[in-house]
Formats: C-alpha cells, structure tokens, sequence
C-alpha cells in the first residue's frame, strides 16, 4: 500500500489518531496527546491559511489555559479533509517566543469541525504566556494568555472587559479593537455572541446565508463572526471566561422549547448542532454531553487568588418555560395579572445550577463573589392599571427564582456580591433588594450590566419610563453601544461604561458614559 506523502502518516499514526478521536467523548477537551510527532508535518503544505479565524485562550486555572483554534480549509487544500490533521501547539513564556515553556500535539478531523482545543498545563500561577500553533507549512498568529493567581495568594487587582450581545449586521466590531488594547485580565463574555436572526431596518453589513438551522449553518455562522479581525484582536490579547444567552440558538428558546412551538425532539436537534458549533469555535473545555448532544455544561466557578471567586451561569438550558405565554408565539413578552409568575417552583437556573450556585457561594472565602449571568436582574416592570407589567423572558419574569437568590445572600450573611449581566443592550447599575425597590427590603447585593457590542437598544421613551418606575436603578442608557472596564481592588470594585454612538462605525471613537463604584462591606452602587 502506498504511503500518503501528502500528510506523512504511517499506517501506526493512522490508527494511534484514529483510536484517540474514537476514545474521545465530546464532551472532553479535543487534546489528543499522539506520543511521537507525525513524519515529516512539513509536507502539509497549505495553498491557503488554515489559521485565518484566529486563536483563542479561555477558562484560565492556576496551572492551566485552553488553548483554541479551528482550521479553515478552502480549495485545494479541502484534499487535506478525509483524514485526521495533526496539530502542534506551543507555549511561551516571553512574547519573543524564545523560551518554550510546553509543546503539545491534537489531532483534529471534520467531526470536530477542524477545531482544536489544547488544555495546556503545567504552567505557573499569575503570569503571562505566548502560545500558537503549527500544522504543516502553516503558523497561526500568536495569542496572549495569562494564569489565574494561586487560590492563597492575596492578590491586589483584577481588571476585566465586561461585553455582550454582538450582532454583526447592526455594527461593526470596533468595541473589541479598543477591548484588545486594554490592560486587563480577562475578558467576560456573558452571552449572543453570534446572532441566528435579522432585521433588515438595522443593516450596517449582511450575514451570510439564511437562518442557520444545522450544524455546517451554525459553523458557518461562527465563522463568519471570527472572519471580523477586531474579534480576533480581541481573542488573541487576553483570555475569555463565557457563558451563553439565547441568540447562540435562537432569540427566546427556554429548556426545550422555542418560539414556534417546535416539537422539542426537533428543536433538540437543532440546539445540539448550536452548542455544537459553539464548542467548535470557543476557547471552552467541555463539548457537548457524548451521551445527549442537546446538553453541554457552560456554566463555572473561577478563583481570581483571595479576592474573588467568579461563577458564570447558564440562563437558558435549564429554565422554566415562560409564564403566560401566548398560545400563537413563545418567548418573551410583556404580561400583567400573571398568577404563574408566583409559582415557587418555576426556576431560571434549574434545581441542579442553583444548588450548586448557592452552596458555591455560601462557602466562598473570596472577597468578592461575582456572579456573572446573562441578563439584568433588577427589575424594569412598569406600572400600569391593571397592575404592574413583567417581561417574563427576563429576571422579572422569575420573580420567585429571584427573590431565592437574594434570600440565600441574607441567610448565609454574604457580602460583598457583585451581579454582573448584559443581553438588554443597555448600561445599568442598579442595587439589589429582595423586594424590588422596596425600601423596607434591605440592599444586599450590587448589579452592573454592560450594554451591548452592537445590538441596538430601546428607544428613550421607554428608558425613561423604566428609570422612573424603578428606584433600584442608579443609571440605565440603551442608546450607546459599547463594553464595561472592571477593576476589583480588596476595597472596591469600580466600573467605567465604554461606550459610542450607535450604529457603531469602524472608526469608532469610544468615551466614558458613567463611573460607578461598589465599596467593599457596603451593598449598592455608588456614582464615581
């Protein structure tokens, strides 16, 4: 038999790759360590750029980072496609790549999209590292990464770029090229990082191909995405820590349902291709479940040393259906007189989440817990005559599962927690009470929530009449677009909303709307 000199694989290689990808639950990281380097790897020789989305870092432990990327065949190199692909990844510990600190091998395939994801270990704790990676004739770009601070060690600062909600036809990406420059440690993804839908009235530049529904759809979707080069600027200067909302699927989906009504054994198929892509093409170490494809853990806890333990929460995949809903279309909607939105069993996280939530965030020694979820949690109703009205496909839709969050803050005596979310494509700082806006109902938490990369936000009439009828809000603006600088000190946390004028252009001049602070021992938001 012939030896295929295109890749340089003995027939050994060939089943060494074959039986680590067939051993391999997807629901593991992708690594797949091959014992020896392939014969001669240079003879892979690329027409095009197989590394032209970009590399990634995330979910960054004391002695450990992943480390992505995907290969993008196209043309002639497509050939390369029918077998396992041997990739290499390094790291570094200086940025002029001199001093390689680790040296892995992955193999990849199309049943992994081409991705590549590498838990590096070993590493220190609280320090930078370089990394790419090498297939054949072809390098990646570098990316930049850092360690997480030993779990004992006092640590002084934590600096974050809080960011949300994405939509690549309503502007362009210009808020990730400023969030590249920042000095900060990591990014804080928390959720629409691509969108499924359009609305041709907001057209800044055009997705390609209709609404995805399988799974080559929703990778082509990605991929588009990471096509925009400030996301990769993004990606490549600091490590991403994520959670997802519902556009990553599609807009409103709750559990197994969705706004059409879909039969759920459908509407799982599809979810399954979304997180399945979503994997594909982000720096996370857990795929989907091998044994239920529908299902995949996003949610985690990270340590920042002494100073702050951050969970990241899944608010869709394991929700309640929304309360009342209308029997033509799901999702959410506005509602007033809904009795079911007092149903003590109805739940935003699910019961497994929030126990794990809550026995988290009851034993943490950090300074700070933050809590890192999707959306806003102070409430936005208004009062209306025939009551006050609930958007029920958010926290005020959840009432019960709220007020529960906020009760086990009081009964484990916590301080210090900081709620942080995004998906309303508006800047709030709000103070949280078990009782909303009760000002018998001590504040027992603080809540910051970023508006949104490009997705517009509601008109100023509406705004208003939710700063009015909301006393917990200290600050809410959903005209600007933009992201949030964080920086938590042992003393405070202090955020400053970045933000420009929407549509967002690609020269782009960002500005700060607001400073709030949040003082250590004191719950509430405080301007400056």
């Amino acid at each position: 038999m012939k030896t295929n000199m295109r890749l340089a694989f003995s027939r050994r290689d060939w089943g060494r790759a074959a039986l680590c990808l067939a051993l391999t639950p997807w629901s593991l990281s992708a690594e797949q360590a091959l014992g020896a380097a392939p014969e001669n790897p240079r003879v892979v020789r690329w027409q095009n750029d197989p590394f032209s989305l970009g590399v990634a870092s995330g979910q960054p432990r004391a002695d450990s980072v992943l480390l992505w990327t995907r290969l993008m065949l196209q043309g002639a190199d497509m050939a390369y496609s029918t077998n396992p692909l041997s990739v290499q990844c390094e790291v570094f510990a200086d940025e002029a790549l001199r001093k390689r600190v680790g040296h892995w091998n992955a193999v990849t395939s199309t049943e992994r999209g081409m991705s590549v994801h590498v838990q590096a270990k070993g590493l220190q704790p609280g320090r930078h590292y370089w990394y790419r990676f090498i297939c054949g004739s072809a390098t990646s770009p570098t990316g930049r990464t850092r360690t997480t601070p030993a779990q004992q060690d006092k640590v002084h600062a934590l600096r974050m770029a809080l960011a949300s909600c994405q939509h690549f036809e309503q502007g362009y990406f210009t808020a990730h090229r400023e969030i590249a420059k920042q000095d900060v440690d990591l990014v804080l993804f928390v959720g629409d990082y691509i969108y499924e839908s359009s609305n041709p009235r907001y057209l800044v530049r055009q997705h390609a191909g209709a609404v995805p529904q399988t799974l080559d759809e929703y990778r082509a979707r990605h991929a588009q995405y990471k096509g925009d080069a400030d996301l990769r600027a993004a990606h490549a200067a600091h490590p991403w820590v994520m959670t997802w909302d519902d556009h990553e699927v599609v807009n409103d989906y709750a559990n197994d349902r969705d706004i059409k009504y879909t039969d759920p054994a459908v509407f799982l198929r599809r979810r399954a291709a979304a997180y399945q892509a979503y994997f594909e093409h982000m720096p996370v170490r857990v795929g989907p479940d091998a044994t239920n494809p529908a299902n995949m853990r996003i949610h985690e806890r990270m340590a920042w040393g002494q100073l702050a333990d951050i969970w990241t929460l899944d608010n869709r995949q394991y929700r309640s259906y929304q309360a009342c809903p209308d029997p033509l279309k799901g999702g959410g909607r506005v509602v007033m007189g809904c009795n079911e939105l007092t149903d003590p069993q109805r739940t935003m996280l699910g019961v497994e989440q929030e126990r794990w939530l809550t026995q988290g965030m009851s034993g943490s020694q950090a300074a700070w817990k933050i809590v890192a979820q999707s959306t806003q949690m102070s409430s936005t109703g208004l009062g209306t005559p025939m009551g006050r009205s609930a958007f029920t496909d958010g926290w005020d839709g959840y009432p019960m599962a709220r007020e529960r969050f906020l009760q086990n803050i009081v009964d484990a005596k916590l301080q210090d927690v900081l709620v942080l979310g995004g998906d309303v494509h508006m800047n709030v700082a709000a103070n949280l009470r078990v009782k909303p806006n009760d000002e018998q109902s001590p504040v027992v938490a603080s809540e910051l929530t970023t508006t949104s990369i490009t997705s517009r936000g509601m008109g100023e009439t509406l705004a208003a009449q939710i700063r009015s009828n909301n006393p917990d809000i200290a600050h809410l603006r959903s005209d600007q677009r933009g992201f949030t600088l964080l920086q938590v000190t042992p003393d405070s946390v202090q955020s400053e909303f970045k933000t420009t004028a929407n549509p967002v252009q690609m020269n782009a001049v960002f500005a700060t709307q607001a400073r709030f602070t949040v003082q250590r021992g004191v719950a509430g938001v405080v301007k400056g």
